[in-house]
Formats: C-alpha cells, structure tokens, sequence
C-alpha cells in the first residue's frame, strides 16, 4: 500500500498520532502471545478460555495403539462377505471376520438368512439380530 493511502497520513505533525499522551505505543508492554494468561491478563484467560490452565483426567504412560486397534463391521455388510462357495448353497454359510481384518461386529442394519460369524467381539445388539436369523456367534481369540 502507497503512503498516500494509509490512515497514519491524517496524523502526521500530531504528537502521538493517535496513541495517546501517557501510556506510549511502545513495543510489546504486555509480553508477547499468551504472555500472563496466569498473571496480569488472568481475568481475560478466566473469561474467554475458562479450563486453560491446569489438568484433567489420568495419564495414560505407555499407551499403545496396537492393543487398542479393532477394525468394526456392521451386521448389514455380512452379506457381502460370504464367500462365493457358500452363498449359493442351502447350508449355513460360515463368515471368518478376523481372516477379512475385522475384529469386532456391530449391531447396524438387517440380516435376512442365517450366518454363522466368527469375530474377536461382537456386540449384543449384533448377536440378537444373527440369533432372530437363526444364525450363530463364535467368539475367536
């Protein structure tokens, strides 16, 4: 932007140019950032960042994903993982959720045969559904 153009033009010859007489435009007067967030700027901390400062909950020290990982599927998908040999023919065809990456079944959707399902976990509301088919849980290590 040209000087011409800025708002500082109109204020030049001023003493302060518009920052007042006593409390000079200096530098940083207040620290930079969220300088005295616990000190001199606390109520402003207090009123628009209530819960900053301090802490919440436990620690968890060594947590590891690889003991939390649990790949979910919904019982509507279980259609769609039968294997090709078994959904053409009249018996109860066996899904292997583990061997397909998935470790725990969920309760959403509808099944409309029975299926026999071997998973890790398997919810309760999913084990009432594929038990209502006539189907069968299996919970595998």
């Amino acid at each position: 932007m040209t000087t011409a153009l800025r708002k500082n033009r109109k204020k030049r010859g001023h003493v302060s140019a518009g920052h007042g007489r006593v409390g000079k435009h200096r530098k940083h007067p207040s620290g930079r950032g969220n300088a005295g967030g616990q000190h001199h700027h606390r109520i402003w901390f207090d009123k628009y960042h209530p819960g900053y400062f301090g802490k919440v909950g436990m620690r968890h020290y060594h947590y590891k994903n690889n003991v939390h990982y649990k790949p979910t599927c919904n019982v509507s998908q279980l259609t769609a993982m039968i294997p090709e040999a078994d959904a053409q023919s009249a018996k109860v065809p066996v899904v292997d959720l583990t061997s397909q990456g998935v470790f725990k079944l969920l309760g959403k959707g509808f099944v409309e045969r029975p299926i026999i399902v071997k998973a890790r976990f398997i919810s309760r509301i999913a084990e009432l559904k594929l038990k209502k088919a006539g189907g069968a849980c299996v919970v595998s290590a």
